[in-house]
């Protein structure tokens, strides 16, 4: 399973923005200055294609997802009638560890992925370990009885206050709704970019 391992606060200040929840202090304090030695040197005006590139790799940063898997994504979200734009998001949205981070199980996308990895998830009661797996409308997502009680866990669900209104939780157990509309999905994303960016 293939993921990036790097150091993540260089990603939040390439994007100029937190990625991630722990970035968001240092990235307010030093502002947008991208990283390495020249971070803070004359920035050259960015092209068009640029900025395409670079709200694709934002979307890909956010979710943790590598090129190949990103572009499958893309490439069954241009069959789908409709806005190919909005199902890549909505693509994303419903993704395991994603659904299980929206929950509140999990402080971060990271930490939800690894809750799944380890197979700490049961989706309709059976175990899933698996990251990617699409969670389906009416699907039941809980986390295993051993894990009820671990702290993060507990901590996680004290800090989550407001659930999105396509999920609906009660204690350790959630339920998808409907697949959610376009502004209760990541809102610093521009999906229109990504479009053009693979439709060059």
């Amino acid at each position: 399973m293939a993921r990036y391992t790097g150091p993540k606060r260089r990603l939040s200040r390439r994007e100029g923005i937190a990625l991630f929840a722990k970035d968001a202090k240092s990235i307010d304090k030093k502002g947008a200055i991208p990283p390495g030695q020249h971070g803070l040197g004359r920035r050259r005006r960015i092209s068009e294609y640029g900025t395409q590139l670079r709200e694709k790799q934002k979307a890909k940063r956010i979710f943790g997802i590598l090129e190949k898997q990103f572009k499958r994504y893309f490439e069954k979200a241009s069959k789908v009638k409709g806005a190919t734009g909005l199902a890549l998001l909505q693509s994303l949205e419903t993704r395991l560890d994603n659904v299980v981070y929206k929950l509140g199980f999990a402080q971060s996308r990271n930490a939800a992925r690894q809750f799944v990895s380890h197979g700490h998830i049961k989706v309709d009661g059976q175990k899933v370990n698996i990251p990617s797996y699409k969670v389906g409308i009416n699907q039941t997502i809980e986390i295993i009885a051993k894990m009820r009680d671990n702290t993060q866990v507990k901590k996680s669900l004290e800090d989550s206050s407001t659930l999105p209104e396509w999920l609906e939780r009660k204690a350790t157990v959630g339920k998808v709704l409907r697949i959610p509309n376009r502004d209760e999905m990541e809102q610093s994303i521009n999906e229109q970019l990504i479009v053009e960016y693979y439709s060059r």
